[in-house]
């Protein structure tokens, strides 16, 4: 049996003269190597040690950078039922003729808002639907004329995204109400009494906990519906800047 063992294993182990070892055989007790090997070994031994990582940490900026944060919901969102703020805003426009550079407005004023429905409808279009009102104790126009006033807005409906980029948010909103000035706006056979209404939208940068600043532009437009002998519309462009307290 000893000698039938000692045969088979002399049999299994014993390479026929013609088989050679492959250049990349790396088997214990086989020193020759591939050159392809031996110079790819080389040129990572060049490499200084400080820009061996790079490729990882290049594949790591690269996920972090391209991470998709859309569709993200800041913590701070999901809590949001109460919306106060102070805003300010400037406007340019026209009024008798086709220049949006002959009238300019300026007014400052306070929102309070309430959370209607909260993440209202779907994929893009979820978001929470807010309902408030402005007040606006200061209004100035600054050019044609000096005229000054208050007004409010007793409807205000914004559209609050769900989904966010970094610390931005986007919105949308409507708004209407009236104006009350202490001279005819505009100047002449107008009235004193103007209704508003404006449209557009703008971001929200987060900037504390409940907290945010906010960039807006709307489509401005005031009129007297006809109160008065004539009716000079004002339409022009609106930007704003204000800062929100969440609760």
């Amino acid at each position: 049996m000893r000698s039938i063992c000692r045969r088979f294993f002399s049999v299994g182990l014993t390479l026929p003269p013609r088989i050679r070892p492959h250049p990349l055989d790396l088997s214990p007790g086989r020193s020759r190597r591939s050159p392809v090997l031996r110079r790819t070994k080389l040129c990572i031994c060049g490499v200084p040690s400080r820009f061996r990582s790079a490729p990882l940490l290049c594949g790591l900026s690269l996920l972090l950078l391209t991470h998709p944060v859309q569709g993200q919901t800041p913590p701070e969102a999901e809590k949001r039922q109460l919306d106060l703020s102070v805003w300010s805003a400037g406007a340019t426009g026209e009024e008798n003729t086709d220049s949006f550079a002959e009238a300019q407005l300026w007014s400052t004023g306070f929102f309070l808002g309430w959370v209607l429905i909260p993440d209202a409808g779907a994929s893009w279009r979820q978001g929470d639907l807010e309902y408030g009102f402005n007040l606006i104790p200061y209004f100035l126009q600054v050019s044609p004329q000096h005229i000054f006033g208050g007004g409010f807005e007793p409807v205000v409906l914004r559209w609050r995204s769900s989904h966010h980029f970094g610390s931005l948010i986007p919105y949308i909103e409507l708004a209407g109400g009236g104006l009350f000035t202490n001279s005819n706006l505009p100047h002449g056979n107008t009235s004193s009494f103007n209704f508003t209404a404006k449209a557009g939208g703008g971001i929200e940068v987060s900037t504390k906990k409940h907290q945010a600043f906010d960039l807006g532009c709307r489509w401005s437009h005031i009129s007297n519906a006809n109160l008065g002998v004539r009716n000079p519309e004002f339409n022009g462009i609106q930007l704003s800047i204000g800062y929100h307290w969440f609760k």
